[in-house]
């Protein structure tokens, strides 16, 4: 395992290498926004609610608009450059805007950076490592990735722990974003497994294998179960947790994903990316149905959270790998813009659904709600979508 991590491909370790530091940046400022807002801007929850609204919409449907023009133009890295420089760049000058609407326009351009980067980011991991090394190419990225959601709340609780003023932790921001850019120059793009004539400018499914129409079918399906992960920190300071002790857990969260995501991905390119999704989807659902039926409290609680972690592990690259395995390789840009678009577009009804059975009808609702659309989405992801068996190599 070890040696075949070290033999990864020079442009998967930037990728994730710059994944790393750029959410270790992301991550730490994003915990502090709500606070700059209401404590040096004067704004409340609505003005909060706007201002993401708009920005992970835009970012979704740009997912979509980039994969197509990274097929149309085999160009991946001045996409990845200019999303990776575009994000970085803006974020400092959060210490210098006097009220909410410019700090909507700098969150505006953060997630169009965002949308412009991540559909070409995965075409080009998918087209630097040959079928049978995509769960270890994907799973490596999605450790450094979440290595860096461990590392940015750190960050922020120990600069607020020095009482560094918020203007400033802004402005440092600058840092990790120059690295950023530096690592996306870097960038080197394997030569194009197809001819590298422009392909017309399509979106469109219509020429998909029916078996990734099924399979965005069921993404879209588990997605609506799977709502912000700040019902899940509400959840536990509903348990007893106390509010000191919520960042900790949900970056031990992070942790267990960061260690385990490179070597369970890694599995599905020996045992078959089914298996670990289903698994991945049985657990989220036994997840939420525990968490939501029953009162744990102490070390079992943590425990849960752990085995929250480890679903992530297991799912969030290898979902990823089954999207390159299942798209003609001229269409992999499009088919990642379809599977981010549909991921993120799901996560707004999936949330305001979760917030309504909570607070209309109960916890117990909600999470029951999510954990059956787990269930279901395993089920058919099992005997729907692959009840014809295995296509191809790794699904």
């Amino acid at each position: 395992m070890l040696q075949a991590i070290k033999n990864l491909p020079r442009t998967v370790w930037l990728i994730g290498l710059i994944s790393l530091v750029n959410d270790s940046a992301s991550e730490m400022l994003y915990p502090l926004i709500p606070l700059y807002l209401a404590s040096v801007l004067m704004a409340g929850p609505r003005a909060l609610g706007v201002i993401e609204g708009i920005a992970e919409a835009t970012a979704s449907l740009l997912k979509l608009f980039s994969g197509v023009i990274v097929d149309r133009t085999r160009r991946a890295k001045p996409w990845i450059v200019f999303g990776y420089g575009l994000a970085g760049l803006g974020r400092p000058l959060i210490a210098f805007v006097g009220s909410w609407p410019w700090l909507l326009v700098i969150r505006f351009a953060d997630r169009v950076g965002k949308g412009l980067r991540s559909s070409p980011r995965d075409a080009l991991l998918a087209a630097s490592v040959p079928a049978e090394r995509r769960g270890l190419a994907f799973g490596l990225h999605r450790a450094m990735d979440n290595a860096g959601a461990v590392i940015g709340p750190l960050m922020a609780a120990l600069l607020l722990a020095a009482h560094v003023p918020l203007h400033d932790i802004f402005l440092w921001s600058v840092v990790p974003a120059v690295l950023c850019l530096v690592l996306a120059l870097a960038i080197r793009e394997p030569v194009a497994e197809v001819a590298a004539a422009p392909s017309p400018f399509d979106w469109r499914l219509r020429d998909m294998p029916p078996l990734f129409k099924r399979y965005l079918a069921v993404v879209a399906l588990f997605t609506l179960g799977n709502s912000s992960n700040m019902f899940l920190l509400l959840r536990a300071r509903e348990l007893g947790v106390a509010e000191a002790t919520i960042p900790l857990l949900w970056a031990a969260v992070a942790l267990v994903a960061t260690v385990f995501s490179t070597p369970l991905s890694a599995l599905s390119d020996r045992f078959g990316r089914l298996h670990l999704l289903v698994g991945g989807y049985v657990a989220y659902g036994v997840f939420y149905l525990l968490l939501g039926g029953l009162a744990p409290e102490g070390p079992l609680l943590f425990a849960l959270f752990g085995f929250y972690g480890l679903f992530m592990a297991a799912t969030e690259g290898v979902e990823k790998a089954l999207v390159a395995d299942l798209a003609p390789a001229e269409r992999r840009g499009t088919a990642f813009g379809w599977f981010n678009l549909t991921a993120g577009v799901m996560l707004l009804p999936a949330s305001l659904v979760f917030g309504w059975l909570w607070q209309g009808i109960s916890s117990w609702a909600a999470f029951g709600f999510s954990g059956v659309c787990a269930l279901l989405a395993g089920a058919l992801l099992r005997f729907w979508v692959f009840c014809e068996g295995r296509p191809q190599q790794g699904t």
